[in-house]
């Protein structure tokens, strides 16, 4: 499912029209991205979690030459953790 057609299920089920829709959704993103940025968990009860992770520096190795050793440097990542509600509903 890409944008648009989340797009259309929220303005079906929801009885909004797409436009609105589009601002509830891109309203939703971005006050997920702000939160995140400020370094703040965002929790969705039943639906799960948002949160940014710390990643150590580490070494790898170059794809294109498997002998070379890279340095990867320490960076935050962005993750998701389903909550209990979701998992039951997926499987």
């Amino acid at each position: 499912m890409n944008k648009s057609e989340l797009l259309n299920s929220i303005s079906e089920k929801s009885g909004l029209k797409k436009v609105e829709a589009e601002k509830a959704l891109n309203a939703f993103l971005e006050s997920v991205q702000e939160a995140l940025v400020a370094g703040d968990k965002v929790q969705l009860v039943g639906f799960g979690t948002f949160e940014v992770r710390d990643r150590k520096a580490r070494e790898g190795r170059n794809p294109r030459k498997p002998d070379e050793v890279i340095q990867i440097p320490a960076s935050k990542a962005p993750v998701f953790k389903a909550g209990k509600t979701l998992k039951e509903a997926v499987n």
